[in-house]
């Protein structure tokens, strides 16, 4: 009988020094260099549309938006980009290289390599982070948002809803959000 070994974790410093592969880049799940395609026009449409719906909402507030959002849900093993993030001002000029933490929303344009499992593990390490209040899952082809909250759960959003944004104390109407450009 042999004995199995467990892998090694990656740390941050050894992720730091793995070139980004060719049509992408590494996140660091968990201690495991993930590779994460380029986003395809549909997907970028889509960031950038959120994005824009956002920016004039928050910006008064002290948040700012932006897309492909490098942060570090949890202090060790992991470095993400959220699709679209909103963080306020002040996290987001404290941070050197990473957002320490997570944006107060993360938003994860769903897409077709997406698993439940994969998506669920996101929402619930990014709310595990500092500073996260809610993390979004958009998903173009149902019509839906999923909307994990630290205050209130989990909700899907579907027909003529409007997705609550608590940290502009107003809500987005679902037709906007896939409005198409």
């Amino acid at each position: 009988m042999s004995a199995q070994s467990i892998p090694k974790l990656l740390t941050v410093e050894e992720y730091e020094r793995i070139p980004d592969p060719p049509g992408g880049r590494y996140e660091l799940r968990h201690g495991e260099a993930v590779f994460v395609g380029y986003p395809v026009r549909e997907h970028k449409f889509r960031q950038r549309h959120l994005r824009d719906m956002l920016q004039p909402v928050v910006k008064a507030l002290g948040f700012l938006v932006d897309t492909e959002y490098p942060y570090r849900p949890l202090p060790e093993n992991e470095v993400w980009a959220a699709d679209v993030a909103c963080v306020s001002e002040t996290r987001d000029q404290q941070a050197e290289k990473w957002l320490i933490g997570s944006p107060e929303l993360a938003i994860e344009v769903k897409s077709p390599s997406n698993t439940k499992a994969d998506l669920h593990d996101r929402a619930m390490t990014t709310l595990a982070g500092e500073g996260a209040r809610e993390f979004w899952i958009v998903d173009a082809k149902t019509r839906t948002v999923t909307v994990y909250s630290t205050t209130s759960g989990m909700h899907i959003y579907s027909g003529e809803e409007a997705v609550p944004l608590p940290i502009a104390d107003c809500a987005l109407r679902l037709a906007d959000i896939f409005a198409e450009g």
